[in-house]
């Protein structure tokens, strides 16, 4: 008889996550991990963070040693892009035309980092950073210091950049079509906090700017043209403008895509043995009765052991909370909450955000949405606590630093 084949289409963590815990659930079949990258699963904060900035070690970012996966008899096929997937004869065509049968796949295909839209993105000096050699690629540039940085983009991975480029001794400019950065996912008020720890060490940030082009000479970069006709001279330029799912293989085989693979709480798509999860996949969310897709590295981690549950028929419904980190010159912080709901909800500071340690609740109909901790520790276990119950707040409370959060919490169910 043939032995029972489960196919991961993608080595992030999301992948490497199922993967394990598929194999560690019991099952006793052909495990095959399909590696677009030539290398083993790794996880990406560290990109725009401790490996870019030269605080973490390449080999710190690995999710398991090369050995770990034959010593679980998981098969890692790297530099290896899947050319076609076949629902029906359910095969997937690899780069040298080898077939792969199948019982169950995951796509964990990820995304890809948007590329500048305009003329000049292909010159020398412009980088993208998604993956581990566009953070080494780039580290090279910044790490000589005295150079000129433009990134286009004020979200989180341009700040974060911004200030690794600032430790190396870089003059960084930061343009953002927004009126403060990060507006779209905190809001202004709390946006306000990192526009002025920018400012304070050395960024020149300028919001509500639209960049037209990029313009070189021998074929590198030398500047960025605004609207208007203004040149930021630029020996480097970083854009960071999002990021695109990465839909081929779903697209090309007929499974649902909008924004990305669509998936049931469950992770599995219109085709039964088709799974999808990570930042590639539309998971609709029982809680919020709505599909997200989410690309942060805390739902890769969970998300993946649950896709690999339910790809053995384990009964999964995923409700994760969202949740993400940044670290930013001496500013730390973590946000957990549901960002669709915190758009339009009430902002409850408690403390100063000018101190810059703070934490800020989302509050709407009466419910904390969504809390993000500032230079505050070990509240985040809390703060999730406040989003899962639906406990409901007083405003004027939540906001005194006086009254303990566990005491707003008394009586709410976990």
């Amino acid at each position: 008889m043939r032995t029972p084949t489960f196919v991961v289409v993608g080595a992030g963590l999301s992948g490497a996550r199922a993967a394990e815990t598929i194999r560690s659930e019991g099952f006793n079949g052909r495990i095959v991990l399909v590696a677009g990258e030539n290398a083993y699963p790794y996880i990406r904060p560290p990109l725009s963070k401790g490996l870019l900035s030269g605080t973490e070690a390449r080999g710190s970012l690995d999710v398991h040693p090369a050995g770990w996966y034959a010593e679980r008899d998981i098969e890692v096929k790297l530099g290896c892009r899947a050319r076609a997937l076949a629902l029906d004869t359910h095969e997937l065509t690899l780069p040298d035309r080898e077939s792969l049968r199948y019982d169950k796949l995951l796509l964990a295909t990820g995304a890809s980092a948007r590329p500048f839209p305009g003329p000049g993105a292909d010159l020398t000096g412009v980088h993208v950073l998604r993956t581990v050699d566009e953070s080494q690629a780039l580290r090279t540039e910044l790490e000589r210091g005295d150079r000129r940085v433009v990134i286009v983009g004020a979200g989180w991975i341009g700040l974060e950049v911004a200030s690794a480029a600032r430790g190396y001794g870089n003059a960084v400019t930061v343009l953002g079509r927004e009126t403060v950065p990060l507006n779209t996912v905190i809001g202004d008020q709390a946006g306000a906090v990192f526009a002025q720890l920018h400012r304070e060490n050395g960024v020149d940030l300028r919001m509500e700017t639209q960049v037209e082009r990029l313009i070189g000479e021998n074929g590198a970069v030398t500047g960025v043209v605004l609207a208007g006709g203004e040149v930021v001279p630029a020996d480097v330029v970083v854009v960071g403008i999002g990021a695109v799912p990465n839909t081929e293989l779903a697209v090309s085989a007929g499974l649902a895509v909008d924004n990305g693979i669509v998936v049931d709480s469950s992770f599995r798509s219109i085709d039964p043995d088709v799974y999808a999860v990570g930042d590639v996949a539309s998971v609709f969310h029982p809680v919020l009765r709505q599909y997200l897709r989410i690309e942060h590295w805390d739902n890769a981690e969970r998300a993946g052991s649950a896709a690999g549950r339910s790809m053995l028929d384990q009964a999964v419904s995923f409700d994760g909370i969202p949740y993400f980190y940044t670290d930013q010159f001496d500013l730390g912080m973590e946000y957990s909450g549901y960002g669709p709901l915190a758009r339009d909800a009430e902002v409850v500071f408690r403390g100063d955000p000018a101190s810059r340690e703070f934490i800020a609740f989302w509050v709407k109909e009466g419910t904390v949405v969504a809390g993000m901790n500032v230079n505050v520790w070990d509240v985040n276990e809390t703060v999730q606590r406040f989003i899962r119950s639906r406990v409901r707040v007083d405003t004027a409370r939540l906001a005194d630093e006086r009254v303990a959060l566990d005491q707003l919490l008394v009586g709410a169910a976990d």
